[in-house]
């Protein structure tokens, strides 16, 4: 693997019931960067995301093939544990989800489980270092259900990060979200960065152009049978996937003329 990169996926493909939903992803993914992960709806981004903390293992019909490196070590050699790697790298989704817990509850969740130290210390750092503390800090011990959906949101993020991962995956963290709550939640992107690898999937090509240092497309590809599977076409650096594309397919989709 290369200086500074975090994971590096080579040859990879999942299948779900033996039929490919991506195939044969080869590229690396950069410490303290922004990837994202764009194409069309069914291109296998959402596949791919859960591939790199092995969420796909907890699919029954779901199986990967090739390598995903992350620093040195395979994650599906056989003698790594999918649970410490999930400890590692953790995961917000689409839709925010709140434990029906308090606020204080839902952070300190993960390093209870963990049984680290300082749990009050870890909720503090992590609801400032996710931009709540100051909205939630006097109101702790309330239903974490009573916040907006960017709060709800920016809590899954600080839960997260309260257990210390060394990559952050986010899986369209925003498609629920209004404009101003996503405007924060990119802003907070571009901050956890520095101490955080993060790779994010979205549909929104501005906010992949606005947040990302590096951007992979896919686009759906139809085998014999009709089945769609997932194709990298390209990947490189955000400013030159939006403004010098090197496959006509990825100006096409950048730019809207197909979608």
């Amino acid at each position: 693997m290369g200086a500074g990169t975090v994971f590096e996926l080579q040859d990879l493909t999942v299948r779900y019931n033996g039929k490919a939903a991506v195939k044969d992803v080869s590229m690396g993914i950069h410490e303290n960067e922004i990837t994202a992960l764009i194409g069309p709806s069914g291109c296998g981004k959402s596949t791919l995301i859960r591939c790199l903390n092995r969420m796909n293992d907890l699919i029954p019909s779901a199986t990967v093939e090739g390598h995903c490196y992350y620093h040195d070590q395979d994650l599906y050699a056989p003698q790594v544990d999918p649970v410490e790697v999930r400890k590692r790298i953790g995961m917000v989704f689409q839709k925010p989800n709140p434990f029906p817990k308090s606020i204080f509850d839902n952070v300190a969740f993960g390093p209870r489980v963990l049984g680290l130290p300082d749990v009050n210390e870890r909720v503090e750092r992590a609801l400032r270092s996710a931009a709540l503390w100051d909205e939630v800090k006097d109101r702790m011990d309330s239903n974490a259900y009573g916040m907006s959906g960017g709060q709800q949101q920016r809590l899954c993020i600080a839960r997260c990060i309260a257990v210390d991962p060394d990559v952050i995956l986010m899986d369209e963290p925003c498609s629920a979200l209004d404009p101003i709550s996503t405007g924060r939640i990119e802003d907070l992107m571009l901050e956890l960065k520095e101490q955080y690898s993060i790779v994010i999937v979205t549909h929104n090509m501005q906010q992949a152009a606005r947040v990302s240092n590096r951007t992979a497309f896919l686009i759906v590809q139809l085998d014999e049978e009709e089945s769609r599977w997932g194709q990298l076409i390209e990947y490189d650096e955000t400013d030159k996937i939006f403004t010098n594309p090197s496959d006509s397919r990825t100006e096409d989709y950048v730019t809207g003329k197909v979608g």
